[in-house]
Parts: C-alpha cells; structure tokens; sequence
C-alpha cells in the first residue's frame, strides 16, 4: 500500500468516526447558554 492510499484510508476512517461522534450530540430544547453548557462534557 502506497503512503497516499494509506493517508486516503485514515483520512476516511476519521471522517466516518467524527460523523458518528457528531450524531451523537443531542440537540438542546432550550435557546440558552446554559443549555449549551450542560451538553459540554458530550464535546
């Protein structure tokens, strides 16, 4: 396996792994700071 092939496949692992981490993330109901603040251990 060439370095760019490698490089192409780590870079789509991440991609797919990021995606799944953000889908994780619940969406808040309320429109408040603190509503952000309690979701930051998620981040």
């Amino acid at each position: 396996m060439t370095k760019t092939r490698l490089e192409a496949f780590s870079d789509g692992v991440l991609a797919i792994v990021i995606t799944i981490k953000v889908l994780e993330i619940k969406v808040p109901h309320d429109f408040s700071f603190q509503a952000l603040l309690k979701l930051w251990p998620v981040f």
